[in-house]
C-alpha cells in the first residue's frame, strides 16, 4: 500500500498498521476551533497566530495559504475537524484547486455573500420535528438525529446550524449521544404505526460506539412497524478505518443479519462526492462490507470545483460502482449559509444528469434531486413546475409531502449582469415569484 501520509510531519514514521487503526486515526484527528469571545483584538490576533502555528506543525505552507485558512475560520459556520486520512490526501502543493481541500478546509477568499433567501435550517428539519431529534416529513419515514458530532466537518453541511461547533459567526446548541433522548424518539416511532423507514443520522453514526449503535438498531428492529433502517455515515469516504473497529462493525453486521431474518432491511448510506476520496483503504473497507452482504448506497452533493464536470462525475460513479456501492442520489446543494461558492445552478444539475445517463447501466446511475427549501422533500431535478433560468428561480410542488409552493434559487453570481441587477430589488423578485405561482395555478385549473 502506498504510504501517502508520510509527507505530513507528525506521521512521517507512522506505519501502515498504525494508519489503518481507527483509534490512531481518531487520536490524531486535527481540530482547529475558534474561541467565540476575545478580550480585545490583540487576543484574537494571538489566537489566530496560534492556529497558524498548529497548521505549520503538520505541513509547511506559504504564509498566504496560512492566512487563507485562518481567515476562512473567521467566515465559516463550521470549525475544522479532519482525519489524518483526508488531511494526507489533500494536494497541498495546489490547495486552491484541490477538491478535498474545498470540501473540508475553508479559504477566506472563497466565500461569497449568502443568497438573500438562504436559511440556516434550509430543509425545515426543526419545523418538522415533533420530538427532539426526530424529523417527520414523509408519511412513512423519519430522520433520527443521534448525535451532532462527525469524524470530519464538511463545509457544505446542511446541518451546520448544529454540527461543527460554535464559530466566530455562528453560536450553536449542539448535542451528543444521549440514550434518554433516543428513547423519546423511539417511543414516538412506536406510537406512529405508519412509520416504516428510519434514517439514523446526525452528525454521523460512526461517532457512536458499537454498543450505542447496536442498541439503536435492535430497538428499532424490534418495533413491528419498522421495515427499513438506513445508517447515514460519511465514514467510508473520510474515515474508512472505522470499518476495522470490530465492535462497531459487528453492530452493523449483526443488525443486517437480524433484519434479514425478520425480512427487514438494514443498509448503509454513505457519501462520496469526489473520486479523490477513494483509495486502497476504501477498497479494503468496501470489500469487507460486500463480502458480508451489507448494502451500501451513495449520496453525493453537486459542488462547484469538486465534481461539476461530466468527466469527474463519471469517474466518481465508475469508481464507487466498482466497489459495489450503489449510486443513489446527487443532491443539488442546499441553500445554507457559507456555501454560495460551492452551489451550482439547477440547469447545471439537469445537464449533468443528461450526460451521465446512458454512460453506464441505469441501476448504476444516480438520480439528481433538489431537496426543497421549506421541507418539500426530495424532487427529481427536472420535475419543477416552472424555471426562470434568467433570474435563477424555480417553482416546485410536492403534493404527497406538503401543500403549497416551494422555491429554489440559483447562485446569483452565476446569473447575467442584468439578472444580478434585478436581484438588488427583492420586491421585483417577489413579483416574478407571484407571476410564477399564478401560472402554476392556471396550469392546475386546466
Amino acid at each position: 500500500m502506498e504510504k501517502f501520509w508520510t509527507h505530513i510531519a507528525p506521521w512521517k514514521e507512522a506505519s501502515e498498521e498504525e494508519f489503518l487503526d481507527p483509534k490512531w486515526q481518531f487520536k490524531n484527528t486535527i481540530t482547529l476551533q475558534l474561541k467565540r469571545n476575545y478580550e480585545d483584538q490583540k487576543a484574537k490576533s494571538d489566537h489566530m497566530r496560534e492556529l497558524a502555528r498548529k497548521i505549520e506543525s503538520y505541513i509547511t505552507l506559504p504564509e498566504s495559504i496560512l492566512n487563507e485558512i485562518t481567515g476562512g475560520l473567521l467566515k465559516t459556520p463550521m470549525n475544522i475537524r479532519i482525519t489524518p486520512y483526508i488531511f494526507s490526501l489533500i494536494d497541498w502543493e495546489h490547495p486552491f484547486d484541490c477538491p478535498l481541500r474545498k470540501q473540508f478546509i475553508p479559504f477566506e477568499s472563497q466565500f461569497l455573500e449568502d443568497h438573500p433567501f438562504f436559511q440556516a435550517d434550509s430543509l425545515a428539519e426543526d419545523t418538522d420535528s415533533p420530538v427532539d431529534g426526530i424529523t417527520h416529513r414523509y408519511r412513512d419515514k423519519v430522520l433520527f438525529l443521534t448525535t451532532a458530532v462527525c469524524p470530519v466537518y464538511c463545509l457544505y453541511c446542511t446541518r451546520s446550524r448544529v454540527v461543527g461547533g460554535t464559530t466566530d459567526i455562528k453560536e450553536k446548541d449542539t448535542f451528543g449521544a444521549n440514550q434518554k433522548r433516543w428513547l423519546k424518539g423511539i417511543e414516538y416511532i412506536r406510537n406512529n404505526s405508519e412509520i416504516k423507514d428510519v434514517v439514523l443520522s446526525g452528525g454521523d453514526v460512526s461517532m457512536l460506539s458499537g454498543k450505542q449503535l447496536d442498541f439503536l438498531i435492535n430497538q428499532l428492529l424490534d418495533l413491528p412497524n419498522i421495515k427499513r433502517i438506513r445508517l447515514a455515515t460519511k465514514s467510508l469516504a473520510i474515515y474508512p478505518q472505522k470499518y476495522f473497529d470490530e465492535e462497531w462493525y459487528l453492530a452493523i453486521k449483526n443488525g443486517v443479519e437480524k433484519g434479514r431474518s425478520m425480512l427487514k432491511e438494514v443498509v448503509i448510506h454513505t457519501h462520496f462526492s469526489s473520486p479523490k476520496e477513494i483509495t486502497e483503504i476504501t477498497k479494503l473497507a468496501a470489500n469487507k462490507l460486500f463480502k458480508d452482504g451489507i448494502t451500501v448506497r451513495n449520496q453525493a452533493v453537486h459542488q462547484e470545483g469538486v465534481n461539476n464536470s461530466t468527466e469527474i462525475m463519471k469517474e466518481l460513479h465508475d469508481k464507487i460502482s466498482d466497489l459495489n456501492i450503489e449510486p443513489y442520489y446527487v443532491y443539488i446543494h442546499d441553500m445554507v449559509n457559507g456555501c454560495e461558492h460551492l452551489r451550482t445552478t439547477l440547469r447545471e444539475s439537469i445537464d449533468m444528469e443528461k450526460h451521465l445517463r446512458g454512460f453506464t447501466a441505469g441501476f448504476k446511475t444516480p438520480l439528481f434531486v433538489c431537496d426543497l427549501p421549506g421541507g418539500g422533500g426530495k424532487r427529481n431535478s427536472a420535475s419543477f413546475e416552472y424555471y426562470s433560468e434568467k433570474f435563477g428561480i424555480s417553482l416546485w410542488t410536492a403534493p404527497s409531502v406538503k401543500d403549497g409552493y416551494f422555491f429554489y434559487y440559483d447562485p446569483i453570481h452565476k446569473l447575467s449582469i442584468e439578472a444580478q441587477d434585478a436581484w438588488k430589488d427583492l420586491r421585483a423578485i417577489d413579483e416574478i415569484k407571484e407571476q410564477m405561482i399564478k401560472q402554476a395555478e392556471l396550469k392546475k385549473s386546466n
